[in-house]
């Protein structure tokens, strides 16, 4: 029973899949997909309920680079970049008109420029032709606070860098010796603060001078969603 129990084990813990022929490097375009991101308003605010109040942007795509060693035959290091840009019409902003308080119609977004390290796992069930990946690590996020009112924008006046951590998923399917394709799933919750200036004190709506309340505000970017994968490889 010992006999076959340690064999067992052994089968489990050895590598069932093929060699990668001697290739080292990888380098992948890759399609993302991200489901749920929040901007939240008043994020110094004393208030639990105001610093909560968020803008939630869901269902964006963005596209980036991996480049990949292959350390060993089960392990793999990479470095990744992206480039996110979303935005959402129908955010609704406070303003003045006179001594009157109105509703203004707004886009909000941001841009996100992730640079993260990564270390994956070739799992033993992986086969000749698909490799299951697992693995993660960490990155910093370089991003800006998008918003448009009108004919009014915004410049970042000053903006934190973002640091988090990551796990992932993926497989691979070897379409030929030098090509690839790869399916992935990734968990990270990047996380920075932002202070926005616009670029005028006041804009026109219909015909109406509206006031800004404030000339700078802070806000706080958080992309908590799921972030789905689809990627082209060459192997060299």
């Amino acid at each position: 029973m010992n006999k076959k129990l340690i064999l067992l084990l052994i089968l489990i813990s050895t590598p069932l899949f093929s060699q990668y022929k001697g290739k080292k490097f990888s380098i992948g375009f890759n399609l993302y997909y991200t489901t749920t991101s929040k901007i939240f308003l008043y994020p110094n605010s004393s208030d639990e309920i105001l610093r909560n109040k968020s803008n939630d942007i869901d269902k964006f795509f963005d596209f980036g680079l991996e480049f990949r060693y292959r350390f060993s035959e089960d392990i793999i290091l990479t470095i990744s970049s992206e480039y996110i840009k979303t935005m959402q019409d129908g955010i609704n902003i406070t303003g003045f008109v006179g001594g009157t308080t109105v509703s203004i119609n707004a886009e909000d977004g941001f841009e996100i420029v992730p640079l993260e390290l990564s270390i994956f796992y070739v799992l033993p069930v992986s086969t000749e032709e698909f490799k299951f990946l697992m693995g993660g690590g960490g990155g910093v996020y370089f991003g800006n606070h998008l918003r448009k009112v009108g004919a009014v924008e915004v410049n970042n006046f000053s903006r934190e860098i973002g640091y988090g951590i990551h796990v992932a998923l993926s497989l691979q399917y070897l379409v030929t010796e030098n090509f690839s394709a790869q399916l992935g799933m990734k968990f990270r919750d990047p996380d920075f603060r932002v202070t926005s200036q616009y670029t005028s004190p006041t804009v026109q709506i219909n015909g109406s001078t509206v006031l800004f309340p404030q000339d700078k505000f802070d806000s706080r970017i958080n992309v908590d969603g799921v972030t789905f994968t689809l990627g082209a490889y060459y192997d060299f």
